[in-house]
């Protein structure tokens, strides 16, 4: 009856707790993978920039840019998940 039900009820909110630490886990794990591939494509553009003539951008230049900025995007969102939660 009652207790059954508080039981229920508690047993019910420990397995979401847990679901959240595991899904906060998960994402911390994606923020420290992408945070590495930000680290190569920064890494990458500032070769490529360093190599154009001073007037100069290749297309590919402005695509590693976009790419990190949509990476970022990403990673900020993952990190606002896992504070959020």
């Amino acid at each position: 009856s009652s207790d059954l039900k508080d039981q229920l009820d508690m047993r019910q909110a420990h397995n979401r707790q847990q679901n959240f630490a595991a899904a906060n886990a998960e994402r911390k794990k994606q923020i420290g993978d992408d945070s590495a591939k930000l680290l190569k494509l920064a890494v990458d553009l500032k070769a490529e920039v360093d190599k154009t003539a001073k007037d100069t951008l290749s297309l590919s230049v402005i695509r590693k840019a976009d790419e990190i900025e949509k990476l970022a995007h990403d990673v900020k969102e993952k990190m606002k998940l896992t504070v959020g939660n």
